[in-house]
């Protein structure tokens, strides 16, 4: 499939979850953020782990997590990954890695040429990078608002040093033009693939996956 890795984010549903696999995610996000429409409880969390087939990622998606809610979400859901998408500094990146003894993916926000300086400060610790268009001023959400970014700007990262995804505004429509745009190895998306807010769509999941597919 273009060898190109693709991580669905913000399941609610085991049915979701399996959708996703069956259609050939390699990573699935588990969102633990009040305020999104995409929100789940530990204990949903636990129940969607385990609906997760053998070899399909687990990765919680926390914005500025204190210990104890890493705490509980680590003790009761079974995670591939820690997904930090808030402020975090590279200081609490180190933490959350020694602290969990996981992988850490820190989301990093791109509006103009000038955020992109920020990339080489988190690949010095996070384990991957999630590159995502900047949420607008006064937004509810750090991501999942379905927008995307220039990307021209990140055609030139042959001196990233750690893996990254593509997130923000990824939709079936425009997938193929991502990925040669870009030349991403792994794309991240959330409402692009739903019917109302929060609601996975399995045939956009699907038709998804054909783009990436054509991609090649």
């Amino acid at each position: 499939m273009a060898d190109v890795r693709v991580k669905i984010c913000g399941l609610k549903r085991p049915e979701e979850v399996i959708a996703a696999a069956e259609a050939g995610a390699a990573y699935c996000g588990f969102v633990f953020f009040p305020k999104s429409p995409r929100n789940v409880t530990i204990e949903q969390a636990a129940e969607l782990a385990l609906a997760a087939p053998i070899g399909l990622a687990k990765v919680a998606l926390v914005v500025d997590p204190d210990d104890a809610l890493l705490d509980q979400i680590t003790a009761k859901v079974p995670l591939d990954m820690i997904q930090l998408h808030g402020k975090e500094t590279p200081e609490r990146v180190r933490q959350v890695k020694s602290r969990y003894g996981l992988p850490v993916m820190k989301a990093v926000g791109i509006a103009e040429a000038s955020d992109m300086d920020q990339i080489d400060v988190y690949a010095r610790v996070a384990d991957q990078l999630l590159i995502d268009a900047k949420p607008p001023k006064g937004a509810d959400l750090p991501g999942g608002n379905g927008l995307a970014f220039d990307w021209q700007l990140v055609r030139d990262k042959k001196y990233w040093t750690v893996p990254w995804m593509l997130a923000g505004g990824l939709t079936p429509e425009n997938a193929a033009l991502a990925i040669l745009r870009t030349g991403a190895k792994q794309l991240d998306l959330s409402s692009g693939v739903e019917s109302a807010p929060g609601v996975k769509d399995p045939a956009k999941i699907r038709a998804f996956f054909e783009a990436v597919r054509s991609a090649r």
